[in-house]
């Protein structure tokens, strides 16, 4: 059986207070990672989870509410993780953020705020990440993308933009990091069941998304997970550079979607 073991690894997981990015900072201090848990809002959740994982894994834990899309918070929020559990040896970029709306309906700042989040704010922590990486001896950055990198969607136009930057953006990262043993790589989860999405698939139809799926079912938080956790160790030392799809293989179907959004207002 093999074990993955993260002992003395210090992880920081943006977007880590819910969802996928919570149970990735579950499975890393159920490996014997110390635990930095980045939030935008939600501090309570933030708080609770590094409880649980301090008291059920006995691992240092940490938060900080931090916008990555912003420098100086980005920076604010890896001097705390520096002090609080010592440095850092994995990075998890996993926050982020998506609207439905049709590109000739799309603002401008709605357009940015996307691109800011899920493609600005990976650059910006991998900058920081990097620069304690390649003093300290290497490194894993591990970009949290989308099935959406590749396959675009109607009302996402903003959103897989930034998912199809974050891809390349990885792949670029990995050449100009592997000479200071710093190993970067994307994960891109498909249609994932979490707290938030729940209620939205079960309206359009549970179902109906699985008859999509070839595998038969709506991937859960935990097959991300096991897959970071597998990037973020030694047993994925030679992957450098790659795009892992954790999707049942619903991108190599015909994938389906309801005809959305409409187009709101014509004569603008």
């Amino acid at each position: 059986m093999i074990t993955i073991n993260l002992k003395g690894k210090r992880v920081l997981v943006t977007g880590g207070s819910k969802g996928i990015g919570a149970e990735i900072g579950r499975k890393m201090a159920a490996c014997g990672a110390d635990v930095f848990i980045n939030y935008n809002s939600n501090e309570q959740s933030a708080k609770e989870l590094a409880a649980e994982l301090s008291r059920s894994f006995g691992v240092k834990t940490g938060i900080a509410g931090a916008d990555v899309s912003k420098i100086e918070q980005v920076k604010e929020m890896f001097q705390k993780m520096d002090g609080e559990i010592g440095g850092i040896d994995v990075l998890v970029n996993n926050a982020g953020t998506e609207s439905i709306q049709h590109v000739l309906d799309m603002a401008e700042d709605e357009w940015d705020r996307v691109l800011n989040v899920n493609l600005k704010g990976p650059f910006l922590c991998a900058k920081e990440a990097g620069k304690r990486m390649e003093t300290n001896g290497g490194g894993v950055i591990i970009n949290i993308s989308s099935i959406h990198d590749v396959v675009p969607r109607k009302g996402l136009a903003h959103y897989c933009a930034a998912k199809a930057g974050l891809k390349m953006l990885s792949k670029c990262l990995s050449l100009e990091l592997a000479e200071s043993n710093v190993r970067v790589v994307s994960i891109a989860p498909g249609a994932i069941s979490t707290e938030m999405n729940r209620d939205e698939i079960a309206k359009f139809g549970k179902e109906k998304f699985e008859q999509w799926i070839p595998q038969g079912r709506i991937g859960n938080v935990s097959d991300v997970a096991h897959t970071v956790a597998f990037m973020a160790s030694e047993l994925g030392d030679y992957i450098n550079g790659s795009d892992i799809y954790i999707d049942g293989a619903y991108m190599n179907n015909t994938i389906q979607y309801d005809p959305r959004p409409p187009r709101m207002n014509k004569s603008e």
